[in-house]
Parts: structure tokens; sequence; C-alpha cells
């Protein structure tokens, strides 16, 4: 492999490599060619290939000394990104930017990221140390090999914009709280109410990584959404939004969802993704390239979120409405969707905390249970699950509130049952209530959504219908939902 300190080889010499891996009559990249500049030049190349990349260049001894850098310069001397060294350019590989047919070596689009000079502290094969002056990037830098082909990169200076904050690490989504009406007056915002899983995607690098609402990765149960990384290119963002499984009339479905949450085969996923797709329904963005926006009104967010034009197969930006909610919400109850969400204009955003500046409404009632137990089958599901026992923590007790078997289909019985099996236990779980006896009970584990026609005086559910089962939330936060009077 060729390195990168000075050499007497001659610039031809050093391109056999990039001669070998191409073929010049397919290809748009330049063969040979280019005049050295008097000061000595940098180039970064957003690079579309099999997987997203920044080319990093430098002109030196009559070449490009090359590095592909798949997460991109690192704004930050807090980051270190890893750098691969790769074959050297011809130096009129500086300005090229176009398409790499498929098939060839690279294949895909290349287009001009930055360019500038740039002075040499060090030139070494193993360290290289520069200071670049372009237009995106300034400051000095230090590449350091680590294992063979495989280098870190990392600014030395501080961060080129003096007020940049770190992404956050983890942010626990804001949540509404539920009332009884929609609110009236001006100063609110309404959306859809969607009906899928809560997420956070943490987006740098042309990459993308999902967290649940109970802060667990779930990037590998929906690839799809990964694309989003390489359509935001360099951009920086923390997005909060919601992914979704649409019906054949392109209603939300939270039972088409639950064939892509929890899975953890690679192979089942790939399955699954052409049989329920899921889409990321963006609503709101917490973090900005450097700047958390979290402090921002609402609408302003809204403006942010918008002028990023993210709109792909897999995720999309959605409208929100002001005006007249009760409108809203009986097109969305006319239209078999779950309700709406209001927000406050001019609310901020409060990680963690359930407020009254963002409120939900629900066209039915609906909600989630924990799961405590089960009764046997009997006749057609004799060998299987009869109903399923749920109940939700009040002051931290588990209250018995029925029993649900509308809504079990036979293949879901047949992998749960073992499941309930597994985490068997001897003790009724609820502290409160009393389930019909020959039930079986279960460690007070899995959740449960269910929608239901009322609740009684006694506190228990009337009419149930299971919807799924959810793992984005914690058993002991599933309490009973009360709506509060509209603000």
């Amino acid at each position: 492999m060729m390195m990168p300190a000075a050499t007497a080889r001659r610039p031809l010499d050093r391109l056999k490599t990039y001669h070998a891996k191409r073929d010049f009559e397919q290809t748009p990249e330049p063969a040979a060619g280019g005049e050295a500049a008097p000061r000595p030049r940098f180039v970064v190349q957003e690079h579309h290939a099999r997987a997203l990349h920044w080319d990093f260049r430098l002109e030196r001894d009559g070449v490009l000394v090359s590095w592909a850098v798949p997460r991109g310069i690192p704004p930050d001397p807090k980051e270190n990104h890893l750098a691969v060294h790769t074959e050297d350019h011809p130096l009129s590989y500086i300005d090229f930017e176009g398409d790499i047919p498929e098939g060839n070596y690279g294949a895909g689009n290349v287009m001009l990221w930055d360019t500038g000079e740039y002075e040499t502290e060090k030139f070494r094969d193993n360290e290289v140390i520069v200071t670049l002056h372009g237009k995106r990037v300034d400051g000095k830098y230090v590449l350091f090999r680590t294992d063979g082909a495989n280098w870190m990169m990392h600014r030395m200076d501080a961060p080129q914009d003096p007020s940049r904050e770190p992404m956050p690490a983890r942010v626990s989504p804001m949540l509404p709280t539920l009332v009884k009406a929609p609110p009236h007056g001006p100063g609110w915002a309404f959306e859809v109410k969607w009906d899928g899983v809560r997420a956070i995607a943490y987006v740098s690098g042309g990459r993308v990584r999902l967290e649940s609402r109970n802060l667990l990765d779930i990037t590998r149960q929906y690839p799809e959404i990964g694309e989003l990384g390489e359509a935001a290119g360099s951009g920086e963002m923390v997005l909060d939004g919601e992914i979704v499984a649409f019906d054949d009339a392109g209603r939300p479905n939270f039972e088409h969802l639950q064939q892509r949450m929890g899975l953890t085969s690679e192979s089942v996923v790939k399955r699954r993704m052409k049989a329920a797709p899921v889409v990321y329904a963006i609503f709101d963005i917490l973090y900005l390239n450097g700047h958390s926006t979290m402090s921002l009104p609402y609408r302003q967010r809204r403006q942010l979120l918008t002028d990023l034009g993210l709109e792909g197969a897999a995720w999309r930006v959605p409208g929100y409405h002001e005006g007249d909610g009760r409108a809203l919400l009986a097109a969305t109850k006319a239209q078999g969707i779950e309700g709406l969400v209001a927000k406050e204009l001019e609310s901020r955003y409060e990680p963690g905390r359930r407020t009254k500046t963002w409120v939900k409404v629900k066209n039915t009632l609906r909600q989630e249970f924990v799961i405590g137990g089960y009764t046997p089958g009997e006749g057609s599901r004799a060998t299987t699950i009869g109903a399923l026992l749920i109940g939700y923590y009040d002051g931290g007790a588990l209250h018995y509130a029925g029993k649900v078997g509308t809504g079990l289909t036979e293949e879901f019985m047949r992998s749960l049952l073992p499941v309930l099996q597994q985490n068997a236990r001897e003790q009724s779980p609820f502290v409160e209530g009393k389930p019909p006896k020959g039930s079986r009970y279960i460690e007070p584990a899995l959740i449960g959504e269910v929608e239901f026609t009322e609740w009684t005086s006694g506190g228990m559910i009337r009419h149930p219908s299971f919807k799924g089962l959810r793992s984005d939330k914690d058993p002991k936060s599933i309490g009973r939902e009360v709506p509060a009077e509209a603000p």
C-alpha cells in the first residue's frame, strides 16, 4: 500500500493501483492529468457509494493522497473519526464531480463538499498534521495510523463554531397529556395522532440510530429508515417522530406494525420489510448542526424541519394545522384514525416530561395494559390461550382491569404461549381485583395495547379488543389513563 510520505517515485508510478481498479471507457473519472498549484490544495468529496462516506485528499508530490472518512470530517476535538487510507488519485481528481456507473469501482454519485489550501506541519508514513483553509472546514487536523490502512482523523483546534454544542447522546421524548376535547382558541397546532411506535432518530455522518420511548436501540428493526442518513448527508440532527405502518387504505395500522416489532433476525426483518413497510413520520427537531433547538418555540422548530426537505420512501414530515381542532378531530374519526395531538405554537421541547403544552385527544378509548396472566383456552382454543389478563399500576400496585380475548389471532397465540409459559409464576401479580378461577399467572413484564368501550364503576374495562404487544414502554409506567379537561 502506498503510504503518504514524500517519495521520489514519479506520479504515474503512484497511480498504478488507481488505474488497475478502473475502466476509463466505463467511468467518467480522470485517468491522469492536472497541474500542481502554487500552494498545496485539499478537497473533500461527498461520495454516495455502497455506503456514504467523504473522501479527503491532499495534494502531495504530484498526486492526491487519499483517505475515505465514513463519518465525515470531525468538527469537534472531542470526536475522532475513522479514516481509511486508499490509493493515490491524479491531481485532476481535485475538482471531479459526477456519477460513477453501477458495476464500476466506487459506483455512485460524487460531489464536491469542500475545497481549499493547506499548510503542512508534519507528513510521515504514520502521521500527518495539516492546517486546512477551506470554505467549510478551517483549522488544524491530525491523521494518525492505527492499524494497516486504518487511520484516525482528529481536529486539534477548538470547534470552528465557538458556540457549537455536542449532539445529545440520549433524549427522552416529550409526552402529551390526555384530554377530553381539543383546545380551542388561537395559539395551537394540530397534528394527526400516529398509531405507531415513538422513536428518536440521531442522524450524523450519514448514519441513523433509532431509540424507542424507553431508550432501547431499535435501529436494526427498521433498516429502511437508515437511508435517511444518506439523504441528510453531512447534516447532524436529532429528530422526534413515530414509526408507522399503513393499511391498504393508507390509514395508520398498529396491527400491521406488529409484524415488525421486536424482531432480532436480520433475515426475518428483510422479509417483513416487504410485507409490512414502515414510514418514519417526523414531527419535531431537537438538534441541528451543532445547536440544540429544544428551547425554540414549536412554530420555529417546525419551520426548521420543513426547510430541511426531508422526504423519502420511508420518512416524511407530515404537516400540521392551525385553527379548529374539533374539525380535524371529526375528520380523523371519519377516516378511522386514532385521534390528534395539539401543541402550543410557542411551546418549547421538554424532554421526558408530560405537559399540558402538548395534549392528545382520542377518538376511541384505547391504552396500554400490563399482562399478568391468561386463561387456558376452551373448545377450538383448547391447546392455547383463552384470554389475556390485563391490568394497570396505581400507587405501585397492579390493579386487575379484566380479560381480553377478542383480537387474538391463532398465529399470535401460538407464538405468545411459550413466552407466557417461560415467565410463569404461582401467585397472582394483581394486588387489587380478582381474576377468574383457573387463571395462570406470569411475571408482569409484557405490555399489550387494548381498545375498549368504557370503564365500569368498579375499574374494569368493557368490550375490549387486543391490538398488539408493545416493547417501547416500561410496564411500571402503565397506569389508567384519565382524560383531563381541555386547556
